[in-house]
């Protein structure tokens, strides 16, 4: 069997298996592959059944990768999605290392993968402010559910990133304050960073809504905090989308 046939066995078999999970597949075709900034590459799906996409700003999809051993199963946040077009977008961090790496550099316009979802419940509320928290796994998620927001609404969005090359430009409707807090080239990992700065911040007026998101243990903090400062527990939405050791799959916080 040539590598064709092995990569066409195991999408078949990617289909089969999420179908006997009874969920809907979403046959997806590769249209275009770009890299938006040094850790971050975008890849562009077109597929026959997309104007059908229940999506949530916020929410994300699955996809089982095909790697050398079998399949990965991993959750990948939908960067943008156009229902008339039949098309949606997803922006990957480019880590050097996991399952997506190998499978990202062989992607090309043409391919096909099959995705299960939306699923996920980050997702945008109704609010008279925001605050987004996260790290730069987050700034699709983040920038998606920003991008959905109407006319000034207030929005206070804290993201750690590497360092000033994983800025990337916004254009949005709300009224926002980015704050942008790098590591200084540092490894991602648990850290207080983010949850310094929030500390400092001073909650707006009026009923807010938060999103923390990203490493599960900072993620988990910031909750606390937040409870401790009197946010509801019911305006809170916490996910965390990676922690050290774990391979795919988000933790419920």
């Amino acid at each position: 069997m040539d590598r064709q046939d092995q990569n066409t066995g195991l999408l078949e078999s990617v289909g089969n298996f999420i179908a006997r999970k009874g969920r809907r597949v979403w046959p997806l075709t590769v249209t275009a592959k770009e890299t938006i900034a040094p850790r971050m590459m975008r890849v562009s799906f077109r597929g026959p059944d997309l104007d059908e996409l229940p999506w949530l700003r916020g929410q994300d999809v699955v996809l089982e990768i095909p790697t050398a051993t079998g399949l990965s199963r991993r959750h990948y946040t939908i960067r943008a999605h156009d229902a008339a077009a039949k098309t949606l977008a997803i922006d990957f961090v480019l880590h050097g290392e996991g399952a997506s790496g190998p499978w990202l550099d062989a992607l090309k316009p043409g391919d096909r993968v099959d995705a299960v979802g939306p699923r996920g419940h980050t997702y945008v509320r109704a609010a008279d402010w925001h605050l987004f928290t996260g790290d730069e796994t987050c700034i699709p998620g983040i920038f998606a559910m920003i991008e959905g927001l109407p006319d000034d609404t207030l929005v206070h969005a804290f993201i750690e990133i590497g360092d000033e090359a994983d800025k990337l430009p916004l254009v949005a409707k709300a009224d926002v304050r980015l704050h942008w807090i790098s590591r200084g080239g540092a490894q991602a990992g648990p850290n207080d960073r983010v949850y310094n700065a929030v500390e400092q911040f001073v909650f707006p007026e009026g009923e807010g809504f938060a999103y923390t998101i990203g490493e599960t243990s900072t993620v988990r903090k910031l909750r606390h905090r937040l409870l401790d400062r009197g946010f509801p527990r019911g305006r809170i939405a916490a996910e965390g989308y990676w922690r050290p050791g774990r391979v795919g799959g988000h933790d419920h916080v």
